[in-house]
């Protein structure tokens, strides 16, 4: 199981900060528009923490946590999303998955991401370039996988994931994405907002929300500051009488485990896992790409997969 670097100091802190970290699902103009606000501050240090991110890096993938997050407001049961990106640029790409429960995992494909010189803002559309986002839903009651994709388009996880709807799904939506930085680089504030039309939903209405949308204070910073979500949401779209429908944790969670590492190491050619054995280096550290945890095997535990998975070699 994931080992996580708490947020917080002390006990008091961690526990307000993990009863603040939620996804609250309401809806807007009598149904018309389905949204979720996700306050994600601990989640998004945690996943630096583990991981050992700068501020570039948490930047990028604290964005595709987020969104993830945001993803996963009409999931259910043990339904998941998966969010994959391919690109040219410096960063190369990312997986993050996040599932009906909140719980969301994933990494970068380069850490540090290299930088010819210090970015100059947060604009990060030099830094994906061109490629590819895909979005991946494993529902319980499909057969099978439904992914589609389309190209990047403005290099903003947030501005692609709703071009991303709009062109695969056709469904008009909106992303909002935030991280907020203290003068020391410390994440003080995360968070973001998922509005979605529902059908035959007013065009009129949508305009406006579309506008109240681009108007938004930065989520990360009102965070910062301590409002609570029901009341940014109260806020933001108090002309359009918004009603709460649930609200549910969210968290940097994986689920992996020594058991499942040591499968991945049975399943290794006989070539592969006899040299392994015999040369080592001891003892192997093997991590989990989705949340950084390591994994030590020494000389005896390797020789006892090897048994187990060879028995007559």
């Amino acid at each position: 199981m994931i080992k996580k670097q708490p947020y917080g100091n002390t006990p008091k802190e961690q526990h307000l900060a993990s009863a603040r970290d939620r996804i609250h699902r309401f809806v807007l103009a009598e149904g018309q528009v389905r949204g979720a606000l996700l306050h994600g501050t601990r989640m998004v240090n945690e996943m630096r923490s583990n991981h050992g991110l700068g501020i570039l890096e948490t930047l990028v993938l604290g964005h595709a946590y987020l969104g993830a997050g945001l993803m996963t407001a009409g999931l259910k049961g043990s339904d998941r999303v998966g969010l994959k990106i391919e690109c040219s640029g410096p960063i190369r790409g990312l997986e993050v998955e996040a599932n009906a429960f909140g719980e969301v995992r994933g990494h970068l494909k380069r850490v540090p991401i290299p930088l010819a010189k210090p970015p100059e803002s947060f604009n990060l559309a030099p830094f994906f370039g061109a490629g590819f986002i895909r979005v991946t839903r494993f529902l319980e009651d499909a057969k099978q996988p439904f992914t589609g994709q389309v190209e990047l388009h403005y290099g903003s996880i947030a501005r692609d994931l709703a071009w991303y709807y709009l062109t695969s799904e056709q469904i008009p939506t909106a992303f909002n994405l935030s991280v907020k930085f203290d003068r020391d680089g410390e994440v003080t504030g995360a968070g973001g907002l998922f509005l979605q039309a529902l059908p035959e939903a007013d065009e009129t209405i949508l305009a406006d929300l579309e506008n109240l949308v681009a108007d938004l204070p930065s989520i990360g910073e009102c965070f910062t500051d301590d409002i609570a979500a029901p009341d940014l949401i109260r806020k933001a779209f108090d002309g359009h009488q918004p009603k709460f429908l649930a609200d549910y944790r969210v968290e940097f969670m994986c689920h992996c485990n020594r058991d499942k590492i040591e499968n991945m190491l049975m399943m290794l050619p006989v070539d592969d896992l006899q040299d392994i054995r015999g040369n080592g280096p001891f003892p192997l550290e093997i991590q989990c790409h989705n949340c950084n945890t390591a994994y030590l095997f020494e000389k005896d535990e390797l020789a006892q997969i090897y048994g187990r998975r060879y028995p007559n070699n």
